[in-house]
């Protein structure tokens, strides 16, 4: 592995420390430095390794001075590693400029990946994972807010946004108020201990959860335009599909679950209905 005035894009764990890859681990073994958002988390993690390894803080108020002088060392033939506090640098991250500079100045690039909260909640959500959307953070700036979720009324892919527990209540009637009801998966804690994936929709998210009694930091995967204005199917409709399964031999609460998936009903709901 050739580590001569080059930057790393490493990954690191969104929680459990058991998900760094040997790879990464090696790479920060290596570089001469490491650009971390907040030394602090990434001193932890140097910690667990058993690495002592200079560090530079990188964060989104000192971004443009600490990049260039980041490229200065760089282009002297340091190498370095840039990391976020959880997950892939750049993604919702200041380290987006960082790389664009490095590009600015020819310098040479290659990612060690790892762990990503967007990819790691879509694949658990249990909506359209084909095409969709990340989001990032909504703005706290009423009209920035109000316009960003205004131009995603139509969107048709699965739209994923970062959440802190303490704006989630508003974001909840944010999206309930601008979408309507809509299937949404709250995603939170990822890998961490007390993991949780709540598959909800959005009227009943921002019934059950408005009052700030989710803790912890939130990944919400939500359902695309498309696939709410394909859902033509009634309640009655997908009792009456389930009873077919039933009467084919399916046993009744496999035959709730497949109509569930195809009508976009719950599979409870079905089942009160049948009985």
């Amino acid at each position: 592995m050739e580590y001569n005035g080059i930057i790393y894009v490493v990954g690191t764990p969104i929680g459990n420390l058991s998900d760094l890859t040997p790879r990464a681990a090696e790479t920060l073994e290596k570089v001469d430095f490491i650009a971390a958002e907040d030394t602090r988390v990434t001193l932890k993690l140097l910690n667990h390794l058993g690495i002592k390894k200079p560090m530079i803080s990188y964060f989104e108020h000192n971004k443009l001075r600490r990049g260039e002088e980041i490229c200065r060392r760089i282009l002297g033939g340091e190498t370095c590693a840039i990391v976020t506090d959880a997950g892939m640098p750049c993604i919702s991250d200041p380290g987006e400029e960082l790389i664009k500079q490095c590009a600015e100045y020819g310098i040479k690039t290659e990612v060690v990946p790892g762990p990503s909260a967007v990819i790691s909640a879509l694949c658990v959500s249990g909506l359209a994972t084909g095409r969709f959307s990340f989001e990032g953070f909504l703005s706290v700036n009423k009209k920035s807010r109000r316009e960003h979720l205004e131009a995603l009324k139509n969107e048709q892919r699965t739209m994923i946004f970062y959440e802190a527990p303490h704006k989630l209540p508003n974001t909840l009637k944010d999206l309930y108020d601008n979408f309507g009801d809509r299937r949404l998966t709250i995603c939170r804690e990822l890998t961490k201990l007390h993991e949780e994936i709540i598959r909800t929709t959005t009227k009943e998210a921002f019934e059950n959860y408005s009052q700030g009694n989710l803790k912890g930091e939130m990944v919400l995967v939500l359902e695309g335009a498309a696939a709410v204005m394909q859902t033509e199917y009634s309640l009655e409709d997908a009792v009456e599909i389930a009873r077919k399964l039933a009467d084919e031999g399916v046993k009744t609460a496999d035959a709730c679950k497949e109509a569930a998936a195809v009508t976009g009903f719950k599979k409870n709901e079905i089942y009160r209905k049948m009985m």
